[in-house]
């Protein structure tokens, strides 16, 4: 997966285009995004995060170190 898919699909959970909107799968999805190089999602990260509380942003965090141990 490149880091504009998981760009994209931050977009897509922050809208709830084609998915239910879930801001939290959205900050992992831009957080990833951003980790493997893709700059622009760094904005939607923190705009999210401002809406998150502390345990639904410990919670992204925590689902994206998860994703990327899977992934390797």
């Amino acid at each position: 997966m490149t880091a504009e898919d998981m760009y994209r699909l931050g977009i897509a959970y922050s809208i709830g285009q084609d998915v239910d909107a879930d801001l939290v799968a959205a900050h992992k999805w831009f957080n990833l995004a951003v980790i493997k190089g893709f700059a622009d999602a760094r904005t939607y990260r923190s705009e999210i995060a401002q809406q998150l509380s502390s345990a639904e942003l410990a919670n992204a965090q925590r689902a994206a170190r998860e994703w990327l141990k899977s992934a390797n």
